[in-house]
């Protein structure tokens, strides 16, 4: 595009001389300008968003990575606002926008270093080397240049700008010139705010009273308190009730002076009125209203002032009263007092503070002012006045533009009332000028924030809608145009383009949002995402919209709002759900891994175990069975040898070991828990009491024995006999663990463990009793205090203990429900607890010890059917059966003795093995034949672990068990017990 020809003084970009810079036609000065420059106050002030959002747009559209706000100053040039640049002044011999002012339409210099004018300028030589220049002048209303809006460029453009960055720089730079305007508007309204409340409280004779619309008190200035007595602290918020008189009150003057206001626009108050201390006074004044800017009451000002004495001379106060009312009225404008009869008009101080007029420089006459008021408004302003005051009317009012000290003109609002004296003769006027120029601009940056607000949306591709409920019309911008593949400008509407517009799968979802913004009882916005479908392109955008609708009545009208193409979003969530996807992926198969390789694990220790235990087991019964075959291999011998003698003594030996190895089987099962328990309602104090005396002997007299029983001793559900045996174990540990002696305690306590405690113990939360032995021994470290409970553990020397005692007892507390725990230090004893779940009822009496006393003969008649898949057994139980005197029957496996059972022979008693071939065990058998015989009575007689089929250890009524091996004498008593019992 075409340069700006070069001035004589752009040649010379040093040169200051202002009849060399300034072209002829300028129709200012320098001394002007600057004047005009300092009357902004906007030099040296600290960045403002404002303008810093104006250089970054032009940065932005003009795609330059430099661009500032520059003002000229006498000697220096500074920035306002900037990027790119890091600094913000500069010497004017470094500046290219000192000619630019010069320039009403702007100087653009496509290549700085091969311009003469500029080469040698320090921005083109070193750092950052700017090569290109744009700048468009910040001009005053008057036309004055105040600096200018630039761009650079570190490249040249040799064809400048185009039309529209040119029309974009323009447009920013008369926005920048809005906000200079608008900021120094806002200093000046401060300013005369300031100074007018300084007017209203100087006037200590005026009482001025601020109301709102219900006559409360909202402001009450100093001349308010010095007249009427009332404090302003006492006054605010409360109604102007107590200085009006009783008969004011009576005839409701207070509300009609209010009502005559809001018709008419204010009302007058020339009466007496009530002080503070209750005496009265004579007021002059008036009441008006105050009006929002949308022309609405909202509230009243009240003017009063004491005119007590001149009301008693009878003067006439309608003048002063009027005059000074109106000086209130008018306390934020220019006030000007006009006394006809010798045409002089004074102003008060707000002419220098709006219009920068100095009192000395203003004539107090009429014919000044008309002189200030533009030539084309000044015959309309003196043709209006005269006929105001020859016409006998008392108020006028005319918008003209009034001239500022500095050569600018304001629009103003003139207002003035005329006061009459006798004979209706105007001998007086006073009114006020209230300057409109901020509201014009004002609105002029309204409109110029709507195209800011139109280019943000446009440059950030934001589109937005507008759907008129009603009349079903619907408005889109481009960018709607464009995210539904329509072509701009075609008409649009919601039926025909945005829901056929809308993905298939979207469609209803987004339709039923539209329809909950616009329900007044529903959300009344519109926030969604959703697919579009170009209608013409077929293209797949994603869309995020947002609107709000808007009511009137109760009834939607509109819904406006915005949409945004959210596509690349929605990319990257898609990849980061397919990441995440393969991280699960990738989590699943480690744990996957993990968990093969506990199982492993979990295997190989279970097979240590598994071994530790077995052998174990060979190494004991390897002994117990050979003292059982060997002592049988004697007796055999001694019997061939006709030793009769010696027979008893081997078959003793033979015995004993028998029983040991039972012994042996019966602490397996109890670490396995799956001994077959008789568990009963147990007193766990009257159980230690009746051990007390057996402890005492087992542990001998260098051990203080000490029993702490717990009052009120819950009852436990648990084997009597198996939970003695388990006490006098853990004394006998404790014995061992003190041979010095010590100090042996048996306690029992009831405990209530909750969550916490119950985890900590590995039981379910609840009631429990506990049955703890402690002693003072040499205790245990950590680690043996951990493998106590194992199998064939023992810290014992080989051969006094077989490691099964602990794991015993540990079995049996588990298998009844609770749990055992260790507490041990070394050097200090050890303390090992037996938790036991609370039985809810009464605990049974205690059995009365008896041998085994020798069977008596049995009555005749009776019947047992034997099932046992040993014949040993089965021969043994015979033989005793003969014995007794009752008649046997006997079978091999399950389904022989069912069939014998569901025959027609008597059978009184069952004594069955609950492991038998034949698919059948004892408790399948004893459950069908107790189909046809619901009374029969059943021995199971054990050898091994079969508590899952027997019940988990509990038997039905009339079901009975042994153990293998049992002594023949004890099987007799059982049996016959069994059969005699009703």
């Amino acid at each position: 595009m075409a340069i700006a020809a070069p001035s004589p003084a752009e040649a010379c970009p040093h040169h200051r001389d202002d009849a060399e810079v300034r072209p002829p036609d300028h129709s200012w000065t320098e001394a002007e300008r600057l004047l005009t420059l300092d009357r902004y106050a906007i030099l040296d002030t600290p960045p403002e968003r404002d303008f810093d959002d104006i250089v970054r747009l032009a940065a932005d559209l003009l795609e330059a990575p430099v661009a500032a706000v520059n003002l000229i100053d006498a000697s220096r040039q500074w920035a306002k606002a900037e990027v790119g640049l890091g600094q913000r002044e500069w010497p004017l011999s470094h500046s290219i926008c000192l000619q630019a002012i010069h320039h009403p339409g702007g100087l653009v210099v496509p290549d700085i270093a091969g311009d003469a004018r500029f080469a040698s300028l320090p921005m083109a030589e070193g750092a950052p080397r700017l090569r290109f220049y744009a700048g468009i002048p910040l001009q005053t209303p008057e036309g004055l240049p105040l600096g200018t809006l630039c761009v650079l460029d570190t490249n040249p453009r040799p064809e400048g700008l185009t039309p529209r960055q040119r029309m974009a720089l323009e447009t920013l730079a008369r926005q920048v010139m809005a906000q200079l305007e608008l900021r120094r508007l806002r200093t000046e309204q401060q300013n005369t705010a300031l100074l007018n409340q300084q007017i209203l409280d100087s006037a200590t004779d005026f009482a001025i009273i601020g109301m709102d619309l219900d006559g409360r008190v909202t402001s009450w200035n100093a001349g308010a308190e010095a007249v009427l007595g009332w404090r302003a602290a006492e006054m605010l918020g409360q109604t102007t009730h107590p200085i009006f008189t009783p008969e004011d009150h009576a005839a409701g003057r207070p509300r009609a002076e209010r009502r005559e206001a809001l018709e008419k626009g204010f009302s007058t108050d020339e009466r007496w009125h009530l002080r503070a201390d209750g005496s009265t006074f004579w007021a002059s004044g008036s009441l008006r209203v105050l009006r929002n800017e949308a022309g609405e009451a909202a509230g009243f000002v009240k003017l009063l002032r004491d005119r007590t004495e001149q009301h008693k001379a009878g003067e006439a106060l309608n003048a002063s009263n009027e005059r000074y009312r109106l000086i209130a009225r008018a306390t934020a404008d220019a006030v000007w007092n006009w006394d006809l009869a010798r045409n002089r008009m004074e102003w008060t101080e707000a002419l220098e503070a709006t219009y920068g007029h100095p009192p000395g420089t203003v004539e107090p006459s009429q014919a000044w002012w008309l002189a200030q008021i533009h030539p084309d408004d000044r015959a309309r302003v003196e043709q209006g006045l005269r006929a105001t005051i020859a016409g006998g009317e008392s108020h006028w009012a005319q918008e003209h533009r009034f001239r500022r000290a500095d050569g600018s003109h304001a629009t103003v609002l003139s207002r003035g009332f005329v006061l009459r004296g006798a004979g209706g003769r105007a001998v007086r006027m006073i009114g006020a000028m209230l300057d409109l120029s901020g509201l014009r601009q004002a609105e002029a940056a309204l409109r110029r924030s709507e195209d800011r607000l139109r280019l943000a949306t446009a440059a950030a591709r934001i589109g937005t809608f507008d759907y008129h409920v009603q009349s079903n019309h619907l408005s889109w911008d481009n960018r709607c145009h464009e995210l539904f593949g329509v072509p701009p400008g075609q008409p649009v509407s919601y039926e025909s383009t945005f829901l056929p517009g809308l993905h298939p799968e979207d469609r209803e979802a987004t339709h039923a949002a539209v329809l909950r913004a616009l329900d007044p009882a529903g959300t009344r916005s519109f926030s969604i995402e959703y697919r579009a479908i170009g209608l013409t392109d077929g293209v797949e955008r994603w869309v995020a919209a947002n609107g709000q609708a808007l009511f009137e009545a109760g009834v939607a009208t509109r819904l406006i709002g915005t949409v945004l193409d959210i596509g690349t979003r929605k990319l990257a969530e898609a990849r980061q759900r397919e990441l995440n996807a393969r991280l699960e992926a990738l989590v699943e198969a480690r744990t996957h891994e993990l968990r093969k390789s506990e199982e492993q694990l979990r295997q190989s220790q279970k097979m240590e175990a598994v071994g530790q235990l077995t052998g174990g087991l060979a190494h004991d019964f390897n002994n117990l069975l050979a003292g059982i075959s060997g002592n049988l291999e004697l007796l055999s011998a001694r019997m061939a040898q006709g030793r009769h003698k010696e027979v008893e003594r081997h078959a003793t030996a033979a015995q004993g070991a028998a029983k040991r190895a039972a012994a042996l089987t019966h602490r397996l099962l109890a670490f396995s828990r799956r001994q077959t328990l008789d568990p009963r309602p147990t007193d766990a104090n009257r159980l230690v009491v009746g051990m007390e005396d057996l402890v005492r002997r087992t542990v001998g007299p260098a051990i203080t024995l000490e029993v702490v029983q717990a009052g009120g001793l819950w009852p436990t559900l648990v084997d009597p006999h198996q939970l003695e045996n388990a006490l006098l174990n853990l004394c006998i540990n404790a014995r061992d663990a003190m041979p010095k002696g010590g100090r042996l305690t048996i306690e029992t306590a009831n405990r209530w463990l909750d969550n916490q405690a119950a985890r900590d113990q590995d039981l379910p939360p609840g009631q429990y009793i506990s049955l703890c032995v402690s002693d003072t021994g040499t205790g245990m470290t950590p680690e043996v205090a951990a493998k106590a409970f194992d199998p064939f553990f023992t810290t014992k020397p080989l051969g006094q203990g077989t490691g099964l005692g602990l794991s015993m007892i540990y079995g049996f507390t588990r298998q009844s429900g609770g749990q055992a725990r260790i507490y041990s230090e070394p050097g200090r004893g050890t303390v090992v607890c037996l938790y036991l779940p609370r039985h809810l009822g009464e605990a049974e009496a205690p059995e009365q010890a008896s041998g085994v006393p020798a069977p008596s003969p049995a009555r005749i008649g009776k019947t047992v059917l034997v099932v046992d898949d040993e014949p040993t057994v089965r021969m043994l139980v015979m033989e005793v059966l003969e014995e007794l005197g009752y008649a046997a029957l006997e079978a091999a496996d399950g389904p022989t003795g069912l069939r014998l059972l569901q025959s027609d022979a008597r059978i009184d008693l069952l004594v069955t093995d609950v492991g038998l071939p034949g698919g059948m065990n004892g408790r399948q058998m004893a459950d069908a034949a107790r189909e046809a015989r619901p009374d029969l009575k059943v021995l199971f007689i054990t050898g091994y672990a079969e508590n899952a089929v027997v019940g988990n250890g509990y038997l039905e009524p009339g079901m009975h068990v042994m153990t293998k091996p049992f002594a023949l004498e004890a099987l007799a008593a059982r049996i016959k017990e069994l059969i005699t019992a009703d």
